[in-house]
């Protein structure tokens, strides 16, 4: 499936609406470049309460981008830039700690499964990058849109929107003046921690721990997703040599990670990685954020849509919450542009997406809720469904495909 909204082969809609952006992060600002390329008449405006580049470029939060996404930025003009600073992952290796009865069945072997792009025919599976090196290409390209295009393409940056109303036929944003859009889309989510209950909220106990590691032995452009008894532990390889991104989720009400030094948490750490992730040398200062599953039952409301974080807040054990976002965004975009029913095209949107979207909700609520059941031959289990799915080469095929580009 092509990612490029304006590549479809029936002519771009000239209805002239007003779409108004409510969030100038990595989805926000994709869904209004899509949309400035694929809806000729449409006036865009983005909105953002921040205001400054210089502290957006300094933003190191660590996202993992499915080749789905990296497609986008592509198509978008933007992956050069962020292509960069960022790092390929070539390979997945989810592992799971022996479990004790497959211990005694299998003393020298872990649970084990390796994903590799070669074996499915891609240049990779994805790729590692900062927060600010995805945005900035993207703030530069909208804002480039926007001197091109004065007229219908608007950054309203450092303009805190505190109301969105709405006003048949449409939506009104009050961002210190009103104004009136046919179509609103709230594209500023937030973490878990700072989030307004949504329809479906449970809170997992969880905390995740998150910094950086060095290594020796690390296989460049290769992840790795680890299963113990208290949450998944990630590693994802970053740009600099021998050095990852760690994710170390942990019970928050038995948090063995808080009142350890930096050089005790590698010690635990070296304790908890499979052999073939190397050895770790050190650990970055880790900072912790609550882990919760935040969503709404319904991503369009009206005509009012949410997208990425503000529709669904997701526990990091798939990384999929970005590359989620921008399949909202290009699915919006691109039935939006080619409709003559603003509403009916918003309802045809809310059925497109559901297979897609709970289906990772779903699927990374279930694996987070496992690590909290304390059932008898649950990890054995686990350990168990791994092995087989090492021997099932279809099924990590099509695995390996839900990952890259979601849900079809």
């Amino acid at each position: 499936m092509s990612l490029n909204p304006s590549s479809n082969t029936a002519a771009p809609s000239s209805q002239p609406v007003s779409l108004g952006v409510v969030g100038a992060g990595p989805v926000g600002l994709s869904l209004a470049l899509m949309a400035q390329a694929a809806w000729p008449a449409a006036t865009i405006t983005v909105y953002d309460t921040r205001v400054t580049d210089e502290r957006i470029a300094q933003d190191a939060r660590v996202l993992a981008l499915s080749l789905g996404s990296v497609q986008t930025f592509e198509r978008l003009g933007v992956w050069p830039a962020i292509a960069a600073v960022a790092a390929p992952i070539q390979a997945v290796h989810v592992s799971q700690r022996q479990p004790a009865l497959l211990g005694l069945l299998r003393p020298r072997e872990e649970p084990h499964l390796w994903l590799r792009a070669s074996e499915q025919g891609v240049p990779m599976l994805g790729a590692v990058a900062g927060y600010g090196s995805i945005v900035m290409p993207l703030r530069q390209a909208w804002q480039a849109c926007c001197e091109r295009e004065p007229q219908r393409c608007v950054a309203r940056y450092g303009t805190p929107v505190s109301a969105i109303t709405p006003k048949a036929p449409g939506v009104e944003v009050d961002a210190g003046v009103v104004d009136q859009h046919d179509v609103v889309v709230i594209a500023e989510g937030g973490v878990f921690a700072d989030q307004a209950r949504k329809a479906v909220h449970h809170d997992y106990r969880q905390t995740a721990w998150v910094g950086q590691v060095t290594l020796s032995g690390l296989a460049p452009g290769t992840a790795f997703e680890r299963f113990t008894t208290s949450g998944p532990l990630a590693l994802l390889p970053l740009p600099q040599a021998n050095t990852a991104s760690l994710v170390w989720c942990v019970d928050r009400d038995d948090d063995p990670v808080q009142a350890l030094s930096d050089a005790q948490r590698a010690t635990v750490i070296n304790s908890l990685l499979p052999a073939a992730a190397g050895r770790v040398l050190s650990v970055s200062p880790l900072k912790a954020f609550p882990l919760g599953l935040n969503a709404e039952k319904t991503l369009v409301q009206g005509r009012c849509v949410r997208i990425g974080n503000a529709a669904q807040t997701m526990h990091p054990v798939a990384g999929q919450g970005l590359n989620l976002g921008l399949r909202d965004a290009y699915e919006l975009v691109r039935g939006l542009s080619q409709a003559s029913d603003l509403d009916a095209a918003l309802r045809r949107l809310e059925w497109q997406r559901a297979p897609d979207r709970w289906s990772m909700i779903a699927a990374t609520d279930f694996l987070a809720r496992s690590f909290t059941w304390q059932l008898p031959g649950l990890s054995t289990v686990r350990g168990m469904g791994l092995e087989l799915l090492a021997k099932a080469p279809p099924v990590q095929r099509a695995l390996a495909r839900q990952m890259m580009f979601g849900r079809r």
